[in-house]
């Protein structure tokens, strides 16, 4: 120790900027000993134990904690290795903080009650991991075994809810009800009745797939009709319905009668849960997406004009699909 400075513990403090007991906490729990004592039994540092209380405060201050820093200066970990380390804990701590603090703003601004808080609390903390998992068991319920649109179900698979980094409120509330959405048993009952309804369908020789163009048809039909004022019961929806009705049939191969209306209408009842539209805005407002128009009111209309038709030609039998909803059904869990 010859011709080396040797500091006292309050010395060591000012050059440190550490205080004396913490020094000594440090010194007595072995981190950063006195490089000697004095005769009379003072600590006593030198520059390289400085160097290290030093280096010991800068890691503290950046949040590591103190058995990393101990394998620091022991050089069983690398300062880089420790770094990483620290780094990608604090960035999932402050995932974890955003996520608390987005929650806590959709709690303040719908005023949720102390059930509904515990609910988006639980689902928020949810990995992507694990909210892939929920929508996958709800597809697996309704379409598993059965030979439904392959399209259809290919996209529902791939489309899962991705909720970003900081999730606005929007975001985790939408992701709140997309998943209480697809736990309802209801909901589930009915989707399976529309994948049963399909895959009957492809058992009769349809494999037409989606229909994206004709249901783009219908919108632009029905609504320049909802823009005129043609009620669906009025003599003007007819031409429109048998337009509409022989584009159906081109599209499916099948013959422009009146069975075809029948067949349309149970199709449409079918498919006439609002709550699979409404399951397809809510992925769409998780995920960033643009959010589909709603094609209820389009549906409602055309419903109800061909309910009227067929109820002209003949009577309806809808005992194979249960009560039939409401006009106002939107647009199924995939296109017509």
């Amino acid at each position: 120790m010859d011709g080396d400075t040797l500091y006292s513990i309050g010395e060591t403090a000012e050059r440190t900027g550490l205080s004396v007991k913490t020094i000594r906490f440090y010194s007595d729990s072995g981190v950063v000993p006195p490089t000697i004592y004095s005769p009379a039994g003072y600590r006593l540092y030198d520059t390289d134990a400085l160097a290290r209380l030093q280096l010991v405060r800068t890691l503290r201050d950046l949040g590591v904690d103190l058995a990393s820093v101990r394998q620091v200066l022991d050089r069983t970990r690398s300062l880089p290795e420790v770094a990483a380390s620290h780094a990608e804990a604090i960035a999932l701590q402050m995932r974890t903080l955003r996520l608390q603090r987005t929650v806590l703003r959709a709690i303040a601004e719908r005023g949720s009650t102390v059930e509904e808080m515990e609910l988006m609390h639980k689902l928020a903390k949810l990995s992507d991991a694990e909210r892939r998992r929920l929508i996958s068991d709800f597809v697996e319920d309704t379409f598993g075994g059965v030979d439904a649109n392959p399209a259809l179900v290919d996209m529902i698979r791939a489309a899962m809810p991705e909720l970003p980094e900081d999730p606005e409120p929007a975001q985790i509330e939408a992701w709140v009800e997309l998943a209480e959405l697809t736990s309802d048993t209801d909901f589930r009952a009915a989707v399976r009745r529309m994948a049963e309804y399909q895959a009957a369908q492809r058992a009769e020789g349809d494999t037409t797939g989606l229909h994206h163009e004709l249901t783009e048809v219908v919108r632009d039909r029905v609504e320049h009709a909802l823009a005129s004022g043609i009620a669906p019961d009025s003599a003007e929806a007819k031409p429109i319905v048998d337009e509409l009705a022989a584009r159906y049939a081109v599209t499916f191969d099948r013959p422009d009668d009146a069975a075809l209306r029948q067949w349309l209408r149970t199709r449409l009842d079918v498919a006439g849960d609002t709550r699979t539209e409404r399951y397809w805005q809510l992925l769409a407002v998780i995920n960033g997406w643009p959010v589909p128009p709603s094609l209820a009111p389009v549906f409602a209309w055309f419903g109800a004009a061909l309910e009227v038709i067929v109820c002209d030609q003949q009577p309806v039998d809808s005992a194979d699909f249960g009560a039939r909803p409401e006009p106002g059904g939107a647009r199924a869990i995939g296109p017509r």
